[in-house]
């Protein structure tokens, strides 16, 4: 259990399964597992107890490109709670192949790859080079759910 111990070193925990709004309805698998590839649904930060977590609104209007790279660092440990429960152990993970990072902003906002990042180096940190290597896409959106300022989906190589 290499990444667990490695996240205990970094004083970060996994947050519990999401708690979503009431009213909300999620009819979909955060993780989906089919010939050796887990297939990440989109997730978005969470605080200790599972809620969804904030900084909410846009970044570089109502965030900062700052706080955004901290919500996308929580957003790789929601995902990594979602891997840890479907597969039990991290270290089964033999590859992080691809990230899908959107970001909630508006139209001249141009720093998405800096907000992703907190995904990324948190993952390469964790996994180093070669497992955490991954092709990546860092878009802007108009909006997203909750009012979340980042959401991200993964796919990952697994044994």
């Amino acid at each position: 259990m290499q990444i667990e111990q490695k996240l205990n070193e970094m004083g970060l925990t996994l947050p519990p399964p999401i708690k979503v709004p009431p009213g909300v309805v999620l009819p979909f698998s955060f993780v989906r597992l089919q010939a050796g590839i887990a297939y990440i649904s989109g997730h978005g930060p969470q605080n200790a107890d599972g809620s969804v977590a904030g900084p909410f609104g846009k970044v570089g209007i109502d965030v900062s490109v700052d706080q955004g790279y901290a919500a996308a660092s929580s957003v790789a440990l929601s995902m990594l709670g979602s891997l840890k429960r479907e597969l039990g152990d991290l270290d089964r993970v033999t590859a992080w192949l691809r990230l899908h990072g959107m970001v909630n902003c508006g139209p001249d906002f141009a720093r998405q790859p800096a907000v992703i990042n907190g995904c990324s180096d948190l993952i390469l940190a964790l996994y180093g080079a070669e497992r955490g290597a991954h092709a990546r896409s860092a878009v802007g959106m108009v909006s997203l759910p909750f009012n979340m300022c980042v959401e991200i989906e993964a796919m990952v190589a697994i044994d």
